[in-house]
Order: C-alpha cells, then sequence, then structure tokens
C-alpha cells in the first residue's frame, strides 16, 4: 500500500518495503525501543527485560497476522536505512493503522506526521476513514489530534482515534 513513491522530508528519502523474515531481529528492536520508557522504571535485570520484549513482540506479531488477515507490514526506510515499522489493514470502508513505531533516531523530524499523512492520502483517494488504538497515555496521541485524528471510542487502556476524508457534496441539480 506504501511501498510508493517515496517521500522526500527535509531532504532525505523516506520509503516503505514489506518486512521479510530477515526483519525479525529489526522488529523487535523497533518494538523494545516503542516500551523503554514504559519498562525504565522496572528493577529487573537487563536479560530479563529483554526477554520479556522478546516474547512480548512475538506475541503481538502472532496477535496481528492472526486478527488482520491481509494486513501490510512493512519496514519504514529513511535512506535506505531500517528507521522503523507500519503495520496497516486494508478494510472496505477504513484504513486501519496497525502499529507504527520509529526509533528514536528518526522520532519527532517529520518522518511520522509524513507517513499519517500519505496515509490519510490513501483514505481520500479511496473514499475510507483511517483508524488507529492508542494507548491513552502515548505521547503521539498529540501528533494524531494534530494531523485530525478524534477519538471514536475508547476501552480501559486504548483510545480509537478515527480521522474521517472530507466529504465533498455533490452540486445542486440543474434547474
Amino acid at each position: 500500500m506504501l511501498t510508493e513513491p517515496s517521500l522526500c522530508v527535509a531532504g532525505r528519502r523516506l520509503t516503505c518495503r514489506p518486512a521479510t523474515a530477515a526483519d525479525t531481529a529489526f522488529l523487535r528492536e523497533v518494538y523494545a525501543a516503542s516500551r523503554a520508557e514504559e519498562l525504565a522504571p522496572l528493577p529487573w535485570p537487563a536479560a530479563a527485560k529483554q526477554a520479556f520484549l522478546d516474547q512480548q513482540a512475538a506475541a503481538q506479531d502472532h496477535s496481528y497476522r492472526h486478527n488482520y488477515p491481509g494486513a501490510d507490514f512493512l519496514v519504514i526506510l529513511v535512506d535506505a536505512t531500517p528507521a522503523g515499522r507500519l503495520y496497516l489493514h486494508a478494510r472496505p470502508s477504513e484504513i486501519r493503522i496497525m502499529d507504527i513505531a520509529l526509533l528514536p533516531a528518526f522520532r519527532g523530524l517529520g518522518f511520522g506526521s509524513a507517513l499519517l499523512r500519505r496515509i490519510q492520502e490513501l483514505g481520500t483517494a479511496s473514499g475510507r476513514a483511517v483508524s488507529i488504538h492508542v494507548e491513552t497515555f502515548n505521547p503521539a496521541r498529540r501528533l494524531y489530534e494534530r494531523l485530525g485524528f478524534r477519538p471514536a471510542g475508547q476501552t480501559e487502556v486504548y483510545l480509537l482515534l478515527e480521522w474521517l476524508p472530507s466529504v465533498t457534496a455533490p452540486p445542486p441539480p440543474a434547474p
């Protein structure tokens, strides 16, 4: 879905490619980076944290593949360097962002915003909403809200955010 064309962000080339089995270690690294702040206060040894993160990453991957058949599992590349992951599930009336995560070195540079805007363009072109579940305390929530995502549902832990393409009313019939 987002494997072409590339985007230019701050003079750098942003692309996505399908993830392969060879990307497993990298995708686990991205998962671990996305949970580092959450696990930092735990007094566990580093090896225990890593084992926990590996187990959780594997469980999440299994869940995504089971619950989102036909989804796109993409590696985000900045100037051909793996920078993050983007998982999308195209549905008849919506594009679900299952996950978007960048390594810390690539955060705050406009790459996530550019990808989200591109997904919104795809939503507009196909007349589909774009949605994502975020944890209520997730700092990226502010980014989604700046880009026009609005709350559409909530569980104890997750907030469903949704962006709707603008609908242009057809011109009135000629008299």
